[in-house]
Order: structure tokens, then sequence, then C-alpha cells
């Protein structure tokens, strides 16, 4: 751990601690979104979203399959293969998801709607090792 899931229902709703008793912080809206665990219990699971907010959502609500997302506001290029001067193939709008394939070198291999592309790992949000948000 950490490990990063993907929101495979919507909407759920973000609780203050492992339970229904806790109060709803907030709900999570969007189908694959990319959330990383950061801890767990046996039926939920502590994650951390794109922009910073920790919460708690049913360990149900949640898949292994691997998304991002372009937290940036700006649209970013898939290129033909892992290198800045590539020919652009496609584009990742901004704030939008996209399934991870998998990542080399700095480089992730991504797909969104029907293209495959590379991005830099750095330019989206769902890839990086270590814990994104603070809170522990």
């Amino acid at each position: 751990m950490p490990r990063y899931v993907t929101l495979k229902a919507a909407p759920v709703n973000a609780r203050g601690g492992p339970g229904e008793d806790y109060r709803a912080l907030w709900r999570y809206t969007a189908r694959g979104l990319p959330l990383q665990v950061v801890e767990e219990t046996a039926d939920w699971r502590r994650v951390c979203d794109p922009e910073g907010g920790l919460g708690w959502v049913r360990a149900t609500a949640l898949e292994g399959r691997r998304t991002v997302m372009r937290t940036a506001d700006s649209d970013l290029a898939l290129r033909s293969r892992p290198a800045a001067g590539a020919r652009p193939i496609a584009m990742l709008a901004a704030r939008a998801a996209a399934d991870l394939v998998d990542c080399r070198n700095g480089w992730c291999r991504i797909s969104v709607d029907h293209a495959t592309g590379w991005v830099r790992a750095g330019e989206v949000w769902g890839v990086a090792e270590a814990p994104q948000c603070r809170g522990r």
C-alpha cells in the first residue's frame, strides 16, 4: 500500500470513517475516477482522490482496473511512441480519465475512447508510487 483502484459505480459517498454511521463528506459522481487506497478494513477503503481529498468508501464500489486522470486545465496529446517529439495521435481532455495500459521509463501508455497513446507519467494523476494525500 498505497495502491490505485478505480471507482466502479457512481454516485458513491465518501465518509469520515469506515462505516455507514459516519457522516458523508462528499459524493463522487464520476464512474472511472482513479483513487489511491491509503488504508483499509475488511469492507472499507480510505482513498485519496485527484483533488487531494481523503474519505472512506465501500470496497464494493471499487475495482482493480487502473485509470488515470488529466488534472490540469489543458488538454494533453497522446503520442504515437514514448518520446516528446513523437506524432500526436489523439487528445486527452482536461479533467478527463483514461484507462492505464502500462508505464515505463517515465512514460505511460493510456487508452481513451478508441485511441491508445503515450503521455509523460507526470502529466496524469494515478501513477505515482508515493502517497498522494496528506493527513494519514
